[in-house]
């Protein structure tokens, strides 16, 4: 098989995860709905709490299908569902008085299973295509995600004022679906045995990764599973929490309009992307260990830095940042798993592990959500969060591969 041939597939998901990675944009659709259907702030972030709760295990019962079936069939089941959760959002007001239920269960629960299903393809093919870049390829593989509110923040924000907030689910979703379908169909796995062609190990690639391929259950049994597990659930606690409530945070610090806030959400998106290969690139050279250390003092001393910016530059900059480092924990997470486990059952193994980031989409968000209703600004659940990070150093500080289990 040419080498040629896996940047395709890359491309391709890519692309699909910058589709899915849409779901990052939820912030503009927060005040149209608020002020339209007089929905609190936790009732609207709700609902991308269940959407990313539903992914977390949704990527899990992925990971297991694909183990039984090809990555062709869990993506274009997944894309069509994500595209249709969407789609059925619009009929959120189609019932007489406003139902917030149907909102929870189209776009957080149905767009949540597509969403599961679509992200942990890329992931699980990828990985096996690049054995000697791993923690690039699994960077690229979900920085498309990242990057998706890049382009949905601002062609929302258009859509949403030209023709109201709940056409504009309707035309999101047909969209995504096309979208995600269309790359999904590419995505296959490797031949068996496959790796690049004149390829071998260096002596810090195989001392970091497992000599054999663990089970799920095996992986289970080991502590270095869990913790993991608990490293992806930090950090995404703390940049999942900025990321729900972007749009009203730049609105209050930098006294910004909607339309600059909106801008503001899709230039900050681009961190999530490009750190996920940035960081993810960096743990390839100085291990995922140390990758994480750094990102974690980084999100201390920012997130308790950013409550006392007003500058429209610098909060961008400043939750640019924050971005990268949220990001970076997808691109290197990925790699991490496959480094301690093997990659031949990295879909179920990481899909698992997904469950912190939907663990994670139940603390954050409501966290900050719920602290900004009580003190009415959002500079506490900063300060919490940068709390959080502080203790948060000592995991990767402590975590050594497992020992070889079968």
């Amino acid at each position: 098989m040419p080498n040629s041939h896996r940047w395709g597939i890359a491309a391709a998901g890519f692309l699909m995860q910058m589709a899915l990675g849409a779901v990052y944009a939820w912030s503009v659709f927060k005040t149209p709905l608020s002020k339209q259907f007089h929905w609190s702030t936790p009732d609207v972030t709700l609902t991308f709490t269940i959407s990313i709760f539903v992914l977390g295990v949704a990527a899990f019962f992925g990971g297991l299908w694909l183990t039984k079936t090809t990555p062709r069939v869990v993506a274009l089941t997944g894309g069509f569902l994500y595209g249709l959760g969407v789609f059925l959002a619009s009929f959120s007001a189609s019932f007489g008085e406003p139902q917030l239920w149907w909102l929870y269960l189209t776009y957080g629960v149905i767009g949540g299973v597509g969403l599961g299903f679509g992200y942990i393809v890329p992931v699980a093919v990828l990985v096996k295509w690049f054995p000697d870049r791993r923690g690039l390829i699994t960077g690229i593989a979900v920085g498309g995600f990242g990057a998706g509110a890049l382009v949905t923040a601002p062609l929302a924000t258009h859509l949403i004022q030209a023709v109201g907030v709940l056409q504009t689910f309707a035309w999101l979703g047909a969209a995504y679906m096309v979208v995600t379908m269309a790359t999904g169909y590419i995505l296959q796995n490797p031949p068996e045995g496959y790796k690049p062609v004149g390829w071998f190990p260096s002596a810090l690639q195989s001392g970091q990764r497992a000599s054999v391929d663990y089970t799920l259950s095996a992986a289970l049994k080991t502590w270095q599973w869990w913790a993991l597990w608990l490293l992806l659930f930090l950090n995404t606690s703390a940049g999942i929490s900025l990321i729900s409530q972007e749009a009203p945070i730049f609105q209050e610090l930098t006294r910004a309009s909607a339309i600059i806030a909106a801008g503001m959400v899709g230039i900050v998106s681009i961190g999530n992307a490009v750190g996920r290969i940035f960081w993810a690139s960096i743990s390839d050279l100085i291990t995922r260990r140390w990758t994480f250390v750094i990102m974690f003092l980084l999100q201390v001393a920012l997130f308790w830095l950013l409550p006392g910016f007003t500058s429209v530059a610098v909060v961008t900059v400043v939750s640019f940042t924050i971005l990268m480092c949220y990001g970076g924990g997808f691109g290197t997470l990925p790699a991490f798993t496959a480094d301690y486990f093997g990659s031949k059952n990295v879909g179920p193994i990481y899909g698992l592990m997904l469950t912190a980031w939907g663990s994670a989409s139940a603390f954050g968000p409501l966290l900050i959500a719920n602290l900004r209703q009580s003190t009415g600004s959002y500079g506490s659940g900063l300060h919490i969060i940068a709390g959080i990070m502080v203790l948060s150093i000592l995991l990767p500080v402590v975590v050594r591969p497992p020992k070889a289990r079968t």
